[in-house]
């Protein structure tokens, strides 16, 4: 089953992907029914998660019912556990970038949320738009979710530098990415431009840096205030292995 889905998941582009899990994932889902994984976004049990990963393929990652990987899971119980993200009674302008499937829907059919999605390729997204040359308008946003974005983007100063100018002030986002924490410094190399040797070096063949413990700071010298959030230490270790997080992972939260 790895080698299958390594193989799909570095053929086949990633909007034909979305297109054709869509299809997919309710077969998927009925197959692999159980109970000792749960997915904590729709609360569907499974006797395992599916392999995932373009270099090396991780077990028990990919969930069979919203798709959601480890990443996209702990997101989900931090806004639910320590936001007011589903239960303001005021409207909350939120900006998605390359929103993911297992958030789109849900997202969108909250009342209190005015909801705006953007991409350059992505099917779900509302305006297509450069990350780096935004069409939006200074100060527009309460919360900006950017997550597994800024590691593709060449200029990755430049989208930062734009994500902080159409934030409003006092405003929040959330900008996860992979990342090596054992590694002080990023590290990025144009000249490899074999796709398996990205993948192999960069974990994803369209992935430019592998970003080190220096991205919190590079944040900061954009001009936000930068907490990193290790939120899995807060989380029993039952549910960590039951919700299939990955420990350890922070949470870049940041703030204009």
């Amino acid at each position: 089953m790895k080698k299958i889905f390594k193989f799909i998941l570095n053929t086949i582009p990633r909007p034909i992907l979305i297109r054709l899990s869509i299809v997919a994932r309710p077969i998927i889902a009925f197959i692999l029914k159980g109970n000792k994984f749960t997915d904590p976004i729709d609360g569907n049990s499974f006797r395992m998660f599916l392999p995932y990963g373009y270099g090396t393929q991780r077990n028990n990652v990919l969930s069979p019912s919203t798709l959601s990987l480890e990443r996209h899971r702990l997101l989900w119980l931090y806004l639910q556990n320590e936001t007011n993200f589903f239960t303001s009674t005021e409207k909350i302008k939120v900006l998605h970038f390359a929103p993911e499937q297992e958030f789109y829907k849900r997202f969108k059919k909250q009342t209190n949320l005015e909801y705006t999605t953007t991409d350059l390729l992505s099917p779900l997204a509302d305006v297509k738009a450069d990350i780096c040359n935004l069409p939006f308008p200074d100060n527009a946003y309460d919360i900006i979710l950017c997550n597994h974005v800024l590691e593709h983007i060449p200029d990755d100063t430049k989208a930062m530098q734009e994500l902080y100018r159409v934030m409003k002030p006092g405003g929040m986002g959330i900008f996860q990415i992979p990342q090596d924490l054992k590694r002080a410094v990023t590290f990025s190399d144009d000249s490899i431009t074999d796709q398996k040797e990205r993948a192999k070096i960069f974990g994803q063949y369209d992935h430019v840096r592998v970003y080190g413990r220096d991205y919190f700071d590079k944040l900061r010298t954009i001009g936000f205030r930068v907490e990193e959030v290790d939120y899995t230490s807060t989380i029993s270790s039952d549910l960590v292995e039951k919700y299939c997080l990955a420990k350890g992972e922070i949470i870049p939260m940041v703030y204009k």
